[in-house]
């Protein structure tokens, strides 16, 4: 606050509407009209969610020139905005395309950095178009009214030292994710180096000799008939919700069922729990003698094709049957131990959110946020 009070010198500031300081368009002569987008065609089509740019058209019609003319793209209905400095098409009828009314009284980046600070504040089941019904309506603090000159340099700077940090952040995210992927790429190597094993060798078992299936135990309950508790529910890939009372209470292995997860593979199939817990019938319930037993399994079952073992083609689905029949190397437990420690030790640099580099570009983005928040927090005598 001492930095913007220093900006300020000492001035008022006013709350003014957006609708006062911004004009909005509909975005009808910019929409696209092929989906087929190629990589090597020229013009981006946006959207204001995450995806960004879904793709490149060839189409030169209806272009809107950012270059010349910088624009906030922002969805109607969820609210999201982006800042778009270079020529584009846009994908959806949803979007509001924001400039500045006047530049010199009201800058467009300024009042981007502002916007982002916004909760969205959006409604369970409320289809509304957000920006003539609430957005245009929400007041934005204009330093310095009385001079509009020492108004736009306090903007200015503001902008420029957000700009700077939003680039630091793009710039030492990028670097973290590059070195996530290589850590990833890494551990997938290892894994797959430490879980070959030569036949000859390494003794095959069914994986049925190697765990205590518990399937029989399970008991599915309906999201209306769940009691409210702190017990994790689990589904097939993970907790589905926390309800009270538990039907299993130690370490277990659970594998899915079904889903498309099965073949996809967008998560693990296999996932290592502990504690109370229950668990519906739609992940199998196996227990071990040890974690290095357990972990073992996890780690070469995520590892592995389960293309042979699963049936169905529009609901796939590992039945225990085939469960149960699927091969696991089974070396002794001294090496069953080591090959677990180390790919522990990897598993937490790639994929714990408390530890590594995925915790790394959490606390860099709310680094970013939090100076945000300290440059654009004015006092509004008006509330």
């Amino acid at each position: 606050m001492s930095y913007l009070d220093k900006l300020l010198e000492g001035h008022e500031v006013e709350w003014k509407t957006l609708g006062e300081y911004t004009d909005y368009e509909q975005p009808t002569k910019y929409r696209v009209n092929s989906k087929e987008y190629k990589d090597e065609y020229e013009t981006p089509v946006l959207t204001a969610g995450k995806t960004f740019i879904l793709g490149y058209t060839d189409e030169t019609n209806g272009i809107y020139k950012a270059s010349e003319k910088p624009v906030i793209i922002f969805d109607d209905f969820t609210t999201a905005n982006k800042w778009v400095d270079f020529d584009f098409k846009v994908k959806s009828s949803a979007i509001k395309l924001i400039t500045s009314k006047d530049e010199s009284l009201a800058l467009l980046k300024y009042i981007y950095y502002w916007l982002n600070t916004l909760p969205n504040g959006l409604v369970d089941g409320d289809h509304k178009r957000q920006w003539i019904s609430s957005y245009a309506n929400k007041k934005f603090p204009i330093p310095c009214p009385e001079n509009p000159k020492k108004s736009l340099k306090i903007q200015q700077k503001i902008a420029d030292i957000l700009d700077k940090f939003a680039e630091l952040t793009a710039e030492l995210t990028a670097e973290l994710t590059a070195e996530l992927t290589a850590r990833k790429q890494q551990y997938t190597y290892y894994r797959e180096q430490l879980l070959s094993f030569d036949e000859n060798e390494v003794e095959y078992e069914d994986l049925g000799n190697l765990a205590e299936n518990l399937d029989s135990m399970r008991k599915p309950i309906t999201s209306g008939l769940r009691e409210p508790g702190n017990i994790p529910y689990y589904g097939a890939s993970g907790i589905v919700d926390y309800v009270k009372g538990y039907i299993f209470e130690g370490d277990f292995l659970l594998v899915s069922e079904d889903g498309a997860n099965l073949i996809a593979r967008n998560t693990p199939i296999a996932f290592s729990i502990s504690g109370k817990n229950w668990v519906n019938n739609h992940a199998h319930v196996l227990k071990f003698n040890s974690y290095a037993e357990r972990r073992f399994v996890e780690y070469y079952l995520n590892s592995i094709d389960l293309i042979p073992y699963i049936s169905g083609a529009a609901q796939p689905k590992l039945n225990k049957k085939n469960l149960n029949r699927i091969k696991i190397p089974n070396p002794s437990i001294q090496v069953k131990e080591r090959i677990v420690a180390i790919l522990d030790k990897f598993d937490v640099l790639t994929t714990s959110i408390t530890e590594g580099l995925p915790k790394e570009i959490e606390l860099r983005q709310k680094q970013y946020e939090y100076y945000r928040e300290l440059l654009l927090t004015f006092p509004n005598t008006e509330n």
